[in-house]
């Protein structure tokens, strides 16, 4: 089974963020910090580069932060910066409006120089379900972007003002038209930015899951399911029955991922 998800939406989103690109100062690149390294869109690496980014490793809470803190430091270079968050929280937005701002000191610094007032422009960028509206909501205050807990909500751009000198632009979570590494595509799939109906056989991905993180995280997983890690001895432990002698392996499985999701098995970490 090939894991692909690149509806036409994405396609379009891309030719948009690429005409955007041109005109914003700085891009705030939002990565899910329970596979930040998978997070990253390489249909997006050529129109980001010479640009200012900040990378939000967001969704911090639900992550390995020890892992991620690792990671995150190769993402910080002359141009670049990084955050932990999780971007629900009351004081997200203080730190990006900061980091926009020390990113775009150079611009700052000439108009201010020339008696002017400069308007930064930052654009929200990241894979599905990542969390860009949620930031974007808690950058403005208020909410202004439609969220949901499901890869696809946001379809178009949307420049919205998040201060007296700021303005963010948010854009539709983007893949890339094929996801040829399927490891990869497979821990997109299981932090939820490929929609659950595209997937034939969950019940094969959630064992899969199942024995890409057991080595690292082995008590986690024993802690919540027992030392069976089988979806068929999971959909038994918890009585999920389709009939008298056959078990919900599609139910136990969905458990599974939906445990991982809301991080009911711990701060895992897949990259």
């Amino acid at each position: 089974m090939k894991i692909n998800w690149f509806p036409g939406h994405m396609k379009k989103a891309l030719r948009e963020i690429e005409g955007q690109l041109k005109n914003v100062d700085v891009i705030l690149y939002v990565l899910d910090s329970r596979a930040p390294l998978s997070s990253i869109n390489p249909s997006l690496n050529k129109l980001t580069k010479d640009k200012a980014i900040l990378y939000i490793f967001n969704k911090y809470d639900l992550s390995d932060k020890e892992r991620v803190s690792r990671l995150a430091k190769d993402f910080k270079t002359q141009n670049s910066d990084y955050v932990f968050m999780n971007s629900t929280s009351s004081g997200a937005s203080k730190v990006i409006k900061s980091k926009i701002l020390s990113l775009s000191k150079e611009k700052l610094d000439k108009a201010k120089a020339k008696g002017v007032r400069a308007i930064i422009r930052a654009i929200v960028i990241g894979v599905p379900n990542s969390g860009k509206s949620t930031l974007v909501n808690n950058l403005c205050g208020k909410a202004k972007a439609v969220v949901g807990n499901r890869p696809g909500v946001t379809k178009t751009t949307k420049w919205l003002s998040i201060g007296d000198n700021i303005e963010v632009c948010d854009t539709p979570g983007t893949l890339y038209p094929n996801l040829e590494n399927q490891d990869t595509a497979k821990k997109l799939y299981f932090i939820g930015s490929i929609k659950d109906e595209i997937i034939s056989d969950v019940t094969l991905l959630a064992q899969d899951f199942i024995d890409m993180t057991k080595e690292k995280y082995y008590k986690n997983l024993v802690s919540r399911y027992g030392e069976d890690l089988t979806i068929e001895t999971i959909a038994k432990k918890r009585g999920y029955l389709l009939s008298k002698d056959e078990y919900d392996l599609e139910r136990a499985s969905s458990a599974v991922l939906d445990d991982f999701r809301k991080g009911r098995l711990g701060g895992i970490t897949l990259d």
